[in-house]
């Protein structure tokens, strides 16, 4: 297998531009052939070095599995150099780029930022937002988690090596931030297995090409926006990549440190609806039917969503007490009607304002199942914090 030259021809750029300034001399990193790696005239990389009495000076270049030299050649600034001195510095010059380029990169410090982030790695919130803002993340509007699967393409297979997954997983971040017009990548990150992490500002100024006036729960804030700038986004990407997608959205939840849980919601959408639903769809908790109740464990999560799905009945009691009583019936129009002292022609009419506040139809089966859940889940008490 082929090795990148990447790492070593930015290594070798490093090192011909720093001891050509130094020595005030023509520098160049040339390969085993003698072709030009990197210099300090830029015309003559990929042209075969010229023999002459003037490269005295050849010291080996190791880096990232390559090998070459550093070969001095003549003074540009009419000092002449003596070849011992000119491997001196050439050799420190070497070890100083080999240091500077062990150390973590910038893309490398925001990756692993976002990837702590995400799982939750414990640190207080001054300290995450100080860090957020030297790798360029803006935590100053809500955000709430994207999660991109695009396996297909990033992967390509079980025997894809990771340098290539890495290189296409920039290639889908990069259309990330195309087609939210973002300024730089920062708040994107790879994060393995093909998946790309988006931390998206999700209030309505940065929806407002897909936001509506929505008067929801805070955390359920702009879903519905998310979930129509998510679905066009699948659509750019399934052209960008020729492959399939999957998106996955999660809640917005306050603070940096509530990244982590929206990233949970995220993940459990994009478990559940992979199962479910298969490749090509956006998945998010409320868009998941029966099966959000079924697959997700945490039951606080379930619990929101409940309220969030009976939210739009908060402020119509009466639409509450007589959809229960409904189920309370087994779903018998009569009976309930009876029940609520009201004629059939009622409860009919209140069964389809249900139906459009909500999106839920009591009178459909698997709707019926979500709202019947939905009605059990808020019911139950708030179980007490533990204690140390």
């Amino acid at each position: 297998m082929t090795v990148p030259r990447s790492g070593f021809e930015r290594v070798a750029r490093e090192v011909s531009r720093r001891a050509a300034e130094l020595l005030g001399a023509s520098t160049y990193v040339v390969d085993h052939l003698d072709t030009v790696v990197a210099a300090s005239s830029a015309d003559t990389v990929g042209k075969r070095l010229a023999p002459s009495d003037h490269h005295d000076v050849r010291v080996p270049l190791r880096a990232h599995g390559h090998e070459g030299q550093v070969v001095v050649g003549e003074p540009t600034c009419g000092e002449s150099i003596s070849p011992r001195l000119a491997q001196v510095v050439v050799e420190l010059v070497i070890n100083q780029a080999a240091m500077v380029d062990g150390l973590p990169q910038p893309r490398d410090l925001k990756n692993k930022f976002i990837h702590d982030l995400l799982r939750g790695v414990e640190r207080d919130e001054e300290t995450l937002v100080r860090q957020a803002r030297i790798l360029g993340i803006d935590p100053t509007p809500p955000r709430a988690v994207i999660l991109v699967d695009a396996r297909d393409f990033v992967l390509g297979g079980a025997s894809a090596d990771d340098g290539r997954a890495q290189r296409r997983a920039q290639l889908v971040i990069g259309s990330v931030v195309a087609f939210f017009r973002l300024p730089n990548d920062s708040i994107c990150a790879y994060i393995g297995e093909g998946e790309v992490a988006v931390l998206k500002a999700s209030d309505t100024k940065n929806l407002a090409n897909w936001a509506n006036e929505e008067a929801v729960a805070p955390s359920w804030a702009n879903i519905e926006a998310l979930r129509r700038a998510a679905g066009a986004l699948m659509t750019r990407l399934r052209a960008d990549t020729g492959g399939n997608v999957q998106i996955a959205l999660g809640r917005y939840h306050r603070g940096m440190d509530g990244l982590a849980r929206s990233y949970q919601d995220a993940r459990a959408a994009l478990k559940i609806g992979r199962r479910f639903l298969g490749a090509n769809h956006v998945h998010s908790l409320d868009g998941l039917g029966v099966a959000a109740f079924v697959g997700v464990p945490d039951e606080k999560t379930k619990i929101d969503l409940a309220r969030y799905l009976l939210s739009p009945l908060d402020t119509e009691p009466e639409l509450t007490t007589t959809l229960s009583l409904y189920f309370e019936e087994d779903g018998q129009p009569t009976r309930a009607a009876a029940r609520l002292g009201v004629h059939r022609n009622t409860l009919t009419y209140r069964l389809e304002k249900i139906a459009l506040l909500t999106g839920l139809d009591p009178r459909r089966f698997d709707q019926a199942v979500q709202l019947r859940l939905a009605l059990l889940l808020r019911a139950l008490p708030e179980r007490p914090v533990a204690e140390d």
